[in-house]
């Protein structure tokens, strides 16, 4: 690794430790709906916290644009922070300033402290170099646990990492491992499965892939612009028309680089979108006028298992159908199944992340059965199409 750990953190009782964490949860009249990002930084900060560090969290909520905004302070998140932690914290009103100064001169070795919102600065998204010194003033040591808010250059993700010595927490460690073992340097052959809605809005990553991989899935309603940019009519299925070039250009970009683009054979149709909507499955050529496309049928699957049960390396991103209303869910879950078992008796990697995709594992069951599951959004879809990532480049640069 080009990066350093907690394993390399030596003698650290007594220390200020700046701990970013990411705490962008979803909350409902003020209860968090889902954990799943304070779950995953709990590692970190509790082995941190028992080898006596003062562990002082910071993280965003929202988007304040620069100002204090009560119903985006952190205040609403500290309880189910304490409750997942199983152990207290406490809370400062500021993270710079006095009363940030204040709360973490009353802590003892071990405890917790969270500071409050860094957007309530604007020199937080600005990358301020004052607002980043009074920052790294907080602490003795960084640690960047953060991987989803690592893909802007914010000074609670970069900024502090070029003031104090800086280092990966153990969830932003698993995550670049996983990706390093997804596209870095990937036993082949690799397989990915791009799936959602719109071709406009994964250009990039499509572009990126095809020269990385062995064969790209494409699905969800984005598969509709490649058929029809092939000259299939498909009825009133979501499609972009008018990225028919761009779906072309893709495709030969593919077949330069050596790269099988796979697309659905046969699919499932509706004249509604509703759950339960009467379906039937067409060959891809026979979509009629006033019909959809929802889901790809059981010949796409079983194409689609093929090239999963050929791949040493898996990286996922997006579901294969509309998979959020049953009977369009078949087709990701049967993949995910598939993709999990062979994850389980060890002929495969597989990392899967960005969007919806770890709703749709999590709907499949097999999100504890693939190789890593990123709950990251945009770092994740930025690190697939190739982009820097500046909170995880500061800390390569670091080692």
């Amino acid at each position: 690794m080009t990066f350093k750990t907690l394993d390399d953190l030596t003698d650290i009782a007594g220390k200020r430790v700046l701990v970013r964490v990411d705490l962008n949860v979803p909350v409902k009249d003020g209860k968090v709906t889902d954990a799943t990002r304070i779950e995953r930084v709990v590692p970190t900060i509790r082995e941190l916290s028992e080898k006596g560090a003062k562990v002082i969290l910071l993280a965003h909520f929202g988007r304040p644009k620069g100002e204090p905004v009560a119903d985006m302070s952190l205040s609403l998140i500290a309880p189910a922070v304490e409750d997942i932690l199983d152990q207290r914290v406490h809370f400062a009103a500021d993270c710079i300033g006095e009363k940030a100064a204040t709360a973490i001169a009353g802590m003892s070795n071990g405890d917790v402290l969270l500071l409050e919102n860094t957007r309530f600065h604007k020199g937080e998204e600005k990358n301020d170099a004052e607002f980043t010194k009074a920052l790294s003033a907080n602490g003795d040591i960084y640690v960047n646990d953060a991987f989803s808010a690592a893909h802007r250059a914010h000074s609670s993700t970069e900024g502090v990492a070029r003031l104090l010595p800086a280092y990966a927490g153990r969830t932003m460690q698993a995550e670049l491992e996983a990706l390093e073992k997804g596209l870095g340097n990937p036993k082949r052959p690799v397989v990915a499965i791009v799936g959602g809605a719109k071709v406009s809005t994964k250009i990039d990553l499509l572009m990126n892939l095809v020269k990385k991989v062995d064969a790209l899935v494409i699905g969800g309603g984005m598969a509709n612009t490649f058929i029809a940019a092939r000259g299939t009519n498909v009825g009133k299925s979501l499609c972009e028309h008018d990225l028919a070039d761009t779906a072309k250009q893709i495709m030969i970009e593919a077949a330069t680089a050596g790269c099988a683009i796979v697309l659905p054979v046969d699919g499932v149709i509706a004249r509604e979108f509703k759950a339960g909507a009467e379906n039937e499955v067409v060959d891809i050529e026979a979509i009629p006028a006033d019909a959809m496309v929802l889901d790809v049928g059981p010949k796409s699957i079983a194409a689609v298992n093929d090239w999963v049960s050929k791949a040493e390396t898996l990286v996922w991103n997006g579901p294969l159908g509309a998979f959020e209303i049953a009977p369009f869910d078949k087709a990701t879950v049967a993949v995910a199944k598939h993709a999990a078992s062979r994850t389980k008796s060890g002929g495969l990697v597989s990392v899967a992340g960005g969007g919806d995709t770890v709703s749709a594992m999590n709907h499949a069951g097999v999100a504890d059965d693939l190789t890593y599951v990123s709950t990251a959004g945009g770092a994740f879809l930025e690190w697939m199409e190739g982009k820097p990532l500046p909170g995880v480049d500061i800390l390569h640069q670091q080692k």
